[in-house]
């Protein structure tokens, strides 16, 4: 799985002080013309459909009450635009309760 499979939580876990993350495989390099973005978007839309339409209940029991943060994996650092997007994605996705974490297969 991965960021460009619409529809499917790519790995759903708990992290050590018991938040639920739900993590975004993502392998794609960072273009300039914003591609790899609009991917990224629609998948993060996707996942915060997941829990806002409370079907990770369902699907995940142990997250009721729990704090959720979705956290991209990703293959490459970002670039300057990406890191813009980042940043103003993680503050909507905070207004709305959740978090938004970035971590790293490698570093460039």
């Amino acid at each position: 799985m991965s960021v460009e499979d619409s529809k499917i939580v790519d790995a759903i876990s708990a992290d050590p002080k018991g938040n639920i993350v739900l993590t975004i495989s993502d392998h794609l390099e960072w273009d300039e013309n914003s591609e790899h973005l609009l991917v990224l978007q629609n998948k993060i839309n996707d996942y915060l459909s997941f829990i806002e339409s409370g079907q990770i209940y369902s699907d995940y029991t142990h997250a009721k009450g729990k704090n959720f943060i979705i956290n991209i994996y990703a293959k490459f650092l970002p670039n300057e635009t990406a890191e813009r997007f980042l940043r103003c994605t993680r503050e909507t996705i905070q207004a709305a309760g959740y978090d938004l974490t970035l971590s790293f297969v490698e570093r460039q």
